[in-house]
């Protein structure tokens, strides 16, 4: 179902089958990550569960997509962008 576009013109959607949202199973399973600018927050629930459950992503370290984009952007070098699994917290 269509939501909005972005500020490229893409379309931001939630996607479903059966009536389960993949977003927030993909999010609930540690795949993917809440992004409150498109989402509003509406995975929040489902990844913080993610995270206490310690699953998929969260059994490691990474750096959010928005902030790694974000970094080179600013001319950083992708080596230095920090995955420090306590930046998350």
């Amino acid at each position: 179902m269509p939501i909005s576009l972005d500020r490229y013109g893409r379309t931001v959607a939630t996607c479903s089958v059966d009536g389960a949202d993949i977003g927030e199973w993909l999010v609930r399973n540690g795949l993917a990550l809440d992004w409150p600018q498109h989402s509003k927050g509406k995975y929040n629930a489902a990844q913080r569960d993610a995270e206490y459950i310690v699953r998929g992503m969260w059994k490691g370290s990474y750096v959010e997509p928005w902030l790694y984009r974000a970094f080179i952007r600013a001319g950083g070098c992708p080596t230095n962008c920090s995955d420090d699994a306590n930046a998350h917290q």
